[in-house]
């Protein structure tokens, strides 16, 4: 038996090297946790293209809504460890829900091989257009005087757009009713006809808005401008200490060999630098991380501090669900 036990030990130690050699050999799957069309979607396709291009081989995208973004995510928790079967993750899947979902379907931080965080996407601070301010000191100082007649929008109780929000709330420190729609669109819709205050969105969402001048942004909610909306300074700028975007990143199931998700990792990276997925992300208001930033370790840490970053504005939101 013992040397039974090291045989096969020694099978097990070849494998992993043996399989990354031939990896990928067949096309591959990206799962879109998510339904087509949204900033997810379209930032996966644009990347999941280049990859196959690096790789020799085809990622299949597969929009797998549902739950939140669980569904999709749940499916490659349980897909066999190969590589073949992958996940675009979002703060939503890999951080928020882990706090927002008493019992969610898997553990972000260590149910996933981490492969490779690639982008962020700002949120922006925009108020109805006849809000008497004009920056993000006005807006503190009107909301601070006027939150108990106040209102703010979102596309639903613990998405990452009403999430953000809280933050903002908590950063400032005022209490502002909060108004959820089914949807970025109704939100949106109703803070245009002033029905609302402000809300925040995301940037390549809700930048037709702004450039057409029927709301009014009033900062950046993330560290650095945005390259679509150059002139329009953070909320850093203005002395409020406040990150709120969404992020996107490869994940693999657990126990996936590392020299997989190595080969997987590099291909994102080479990705992630082409000047036509560069250009096009950019052009949707997307920022590119840094290359020290994309590290699988970087990432595996990144998740648990984001999981307890987040765990804080929802509970103070008391937006947890069963």
């Amino acid at each position: 038996m013992p040397r039974f036990l090291a045989a096969l030990a020694a099978v097990l130690m070849l494998a992993g090297p043996a399989a990354a050699e031939d990896y990928p050999n067949r096309s591959m799957v990206m799962v879109i946790p998510f339904a087509a069309g949204g900033p997810t979607d379209m930032l996966g396709r644009i990347v999941a293209a280049r990859m196959g291009d690096i790789l020799g081989q085809q990622i299949i995208v597969e929009n797998v809504g549902g739950a939140g973004g669980m569904t999709g995510a749940n499916r490659v928790k349980v897909a066999p460890p190969d590589g073949y079967q992958m996940v675009l993750g979002t703060v939503g899947t890999h951080a928020q829900v882990q706090n927002l979902i008493k019992k969610p379907l898997y553990d972000a931080a260590t149910d996933f091989a981490p492969v490779a965080l690639l982008a962020e996407v700002p949120l922006v601070l925009i108020v109805r257009k006849d809000l008497p301010v004009s920056n993000i000191k006005e807006f503190v100082e009107y909301t601070k005087k006027n939150q108990d007649k106040m209102s703010f929008a979102s596309s639903g109780v613990g998405a990452a757009v009403h999430l953000g929000t809280v933050l903002l709330n908590s950063a400032i420190g005022v209490t502002v009713t909060h108004v959820p729609y089914r949807g970025s669109a109704p939100a949106m819709q109703d803070l245009q006809a002033g029905r609302v205050d402000y809300m925040t969105e995301i940037v390549s969402t809700g930048y037709p808005q702004i450039k057409g001048g029927t709301v009014k942004a009033i900062a950046m909610l993330s560290p650095q401008r945005s390259a679509i909306l150059p002139d329009l300074p953070t909320a850093h700028e203005g002395g409020v200490n406040v990150d709120a975007y969404t992020w996107n990143a490869i994940f693999l199931p657990k126990d996936t060999p590392a020299p997989i998700i190595k080969k997987l990792h590099d291909a994102a990276v080479e990705a992630m630098k082409s000047p036509q997925v560069r250009d096009r992300l950019e052009a949707l208001g997307v920022t590119v991380v840094t290359e020290d930033r994309m590290s699988s370790d970087y990432l595996g840490k990144f998740v648990k501090d984001e999981i307890e970053k987040w765990g804080k504005a929802i509970k103070d939101s008391g937006a947890a669900v069963d």
